[in-house]
Formats: C-alpha cells, sequence, structure tokens
C-alpha cells in the first residue's frame, strides 16, 4: 500500500463518491483512481466502498474505519511536511489566512502588519469568503488559521478557540430621529428599512433571532457582506444599518451617528480556528498572539492537543 492509493481513497469520499470527480481533483485518470482504490482493498482483505456495478455507492463499515486510519496518516505527512518548513526555515514561509471581510478589513490589519514586523521574510496570503468556506479552507489545509464568527465551532475536524467579543451597533444618517431616543427598542427597528448582513456573516443569525422572539418581522432592505456596502447604503439614504461594532472605528468619513444595540441582540464571539492535529509554524502561534492577548502560544498548543476549552479562557 502507499500514499496515492490513500490519497485516492480519501478523496473519492470527499466527492461523494464520484471517481471522475476525484480524478479530476487529483489530475489523473478516472480508470487509474479505481484501479488504485481496489488495489488497496485486495491489500486490505475488506471492501471499502460497496459498489453498483463499476459505481460507488456507499461506504462500507470496515471502510469508515480505513477512511478514519486514512486521515491520521495524512494529517502526519503534513505535519512532516511543515516540520521540515520549521526547522529548515525558522523565519521565514508563507501564513495563509481564511477569513471574512469584516475581519480581514477592521481586525486583521494591525496583527498583519506587526506580524510582517516580527517576521519580515513571511509572506501573507489573505483568503475572504464566507464563514463556511473559512471551516473548509483550514480543513483542507489551503489556510492554516482561519477567523470568523459563525460556523467554526460547529466542525468537529477544527480546533477554535474565541478570541474576542463583540455587539452590533445601528448605523443612522444624520437627524435621523432614532438619534434622539435614549433606548432604542426592537420595535423601533422593525419599524425602518433596514440593511445589514447577509444571513450567514457576522452575527446576523442573532439579528434575526432576536426579532424572531418578539415576534417581529424587519423590513429588510437591503443585504450585504461587506460592512463598508451596509454604510454606503446608508449615505444613499435607502435605511438604516445593522452593523458590527468593529466597522465603525476610526471610520474614515465619520458620518454616521452609531447607536450600540447589544441589549437588543447580544455578544458574538469571533473564533480563531487550526485543523485538528496540525503542526503550527512558529510565526502561526505569533500572528495567534497578535490577534488577541488570550491566545498565548501556550494555550494554543495545549488546546492542539486537546487538554484546553472555552473555559480556561
Amino acid at each position: 500500500m502507499n500514499l496515492h492509493q490513500f490519497r485516492f481513497v480519501q478523496e473519492a469520499a470527499r466527492r461523494n463518491l464520484n471517481l471522475t470527480e476525484a480524478a479530476k481533483a487529483l489530475h489523473t485518470s478516472q480508470p487509474g483512481v479505481s484501479k488504485a482504490i481496489i488495489e488497496l482493498e485486495g491489500e486490505l482483505g475488506v471492501e471499502i466502498f460497496a459498489r453498483h456495478g463499476k459505481r460507488l455507492k456507499r461506504i462500507t463499515e470496515p471502510g469508515q474505519h480505513v477512511l478514519r486510519s486514512i486521515e491520521l496518516i495524512m494529517r502526519e505527512v503534513s505535519n512532516l511536511k511543515r516540520i521540515g518548513e520549521q526547522f529548515s526555515a525558522q523565519d521565514n514561509g508563507t501564513l495563509s489566512i481564511a477569513t471574512t471581510h469584516t475581519q480581514a478589513r477592521y481586525v486583521l490589519p494591525v496583527p498583519v502588519a506587526k506580524l510582517r514586523e516580527a517576521y519580515p521574510k513571511v509572506n501573507v496570503s489573505l483568503h475572504q469568503t464566507t464563514p463556511d468556506q473559512v471551516a473548509r479552507m483550514v480543513i483542507d489545509e489551503v489556510a492554516e488559521i482561519g477567523m470568523a464568527t459563525e460556523s467554526l465551532a460547529d466542525y468537529p475536524e477544527l480546533v477554535t478557540l474565541p478570541c474576542y467579543e463583540w455587539e452590533h451597533v445601528l448605523v443612522l444618517p444624520p437627524g435621523h430621529p432614532l438619534a434622539q431616543k435614549e433606548r432604542i427598542s426592537l420595535e423601533d427597528i422593525a419599524h425602518e428599512a433596514l440593511i445589514t448582513y447577509h444571513p450567514s456573516f457576522t452575527g446576523r443569525g442573532k439579528i434575526d433571532a432576536a426579532f424572531a422572539a418578539r415576534r417581529l418581522q424587519p423590513r429588510i432592505a437591503l443585504e450585504a457582506i461587506d460592512s463598508d456596502v451596509i454604510k454606503t447604503y446608508v449615505r444613499l439614504g435607502l435605511g438604516i444599518g445593522i452593523v458590527a461594532e468593529m466597522a465603525m472605528r476610526d471610520d474614515p468619513v465619520g458620518d454616521l451617528l452609531v447607536r450600540p444595540v447589544g441589549h437588543l441582540f447580544g455578544q458574538s464571539v469571533a473564533r480563531v480556528a487550526f485543523k485538528r492535529g496540525a503542526y503550527l509554524r512558529n510565526f502561526v502561534y505569533k500572528f495567534a498572539e497578535l490577534i488577541s492577548d488570550r491566545l498565548s502560544r501556550d494555550l494554543v498548543a495545549r488546546a492542539m492537543t486537546g487538554h484546553v476549552n472555552d473555559y480556561e479562557l
């Protein structure tokens, strides 16, 4: 048996047992993938996949055990590569970060700049995408670290740690009547045209849940994934905005009024994620420390071995 066989089995499972898609992903032929899987099954003496004709139909019970072992083997192969990189090049390489627009635009610029100052030979590759795709990129080892508010804690393949809490704020054009209210209510907001995040981004689930709990139907005028877009449409008079508080820090224009609404929507938690069992290079630990003073190297290292939980933060 060999790593090619393991990789082919793993990719077939990832591609919903579609050998054609697995072959495309691995840049090889479909017959070659099929042959390698059959040869591995012959060596192991078990069927990894149940078949209907030449098509794979499902993963067998022994196949589930084989796949778990293959995941461990392939993870350790990746770790071996990282160990080589770590000790052959202590202070250079590429840090690949998967995150959402809000984190990339408002939270990460200072940590990235400080990392480059500490490790001038390290290149940073920043991938901005959806929270679910952030998780997938870390799992697939496209990124070494992920950061988002939603989704990350839902994946058992990831080690996730909270790094900071934040609240939503209401963004109003100058002169808006709500700016004069001492305490804004959900009923006040429900009567307004709202401009806020797409349902899969930046705590939108908390906003929807708050309205649903009061049996209110908000008037969503526009949804976006980008806080700057939301602010632009507020300035154009399409409605009032609900954005993450960090999106209003040091706003370059400064013409919008900001009112806190944490009492309506509660706190959200931004989390960092690493692939469970992955070998982290020195500058990955350093970057985690720069994101939050909670994320010490010792804490992250213990979390990667399963010896820490949120309560210790």
